[in-house]
């Protein structure tokens, strides 16, 4: 499985809506799933960002499958960033010669 680092900001939507966030964030937990991924982490954030997920899924279209979906219904908007664990890291940084 691959680790992913979901930056999210509520759009004017979400903030409107925002005593709802717990269950909408139950059921993008849940549809990752059904995709085939799951959540790991998630916190709610001050800063930049509202709220911060660190998820798995099988490959990158899993996981862009799952952004578009939170982004069509309106309530969020994500940034999401693959994550190489410190093994992987050595990997690549021992590759280069």
């Amino acid at each position: 499985m691959t680790t992913y680092v979901m930056l999210i900001n509520w759009t004017d939507q979400g903030v409107k809506t925002v005593r709802e966030s717990p269950s909408r964030l139950d059921a993008a937990r849940k549809l990752l799933a059904e995709m085939g991924g799951s959540f790991k982490e998630f916190y709610l954030t001050m800063g930049e960002y509202d709220m911060v997920v660190i998820g798995e899924a099988s490959d990158d279209a899993v996981m862009a499958r799952f952004a578009l979906t939170l982004a069509m219904k309106g309530n969020v908007r994500t940034r999401t960033l693959k994550a190489f664990p410190e093994a992987a890291y050595r990997e690549i940084i021992n590759s280069l010669g």
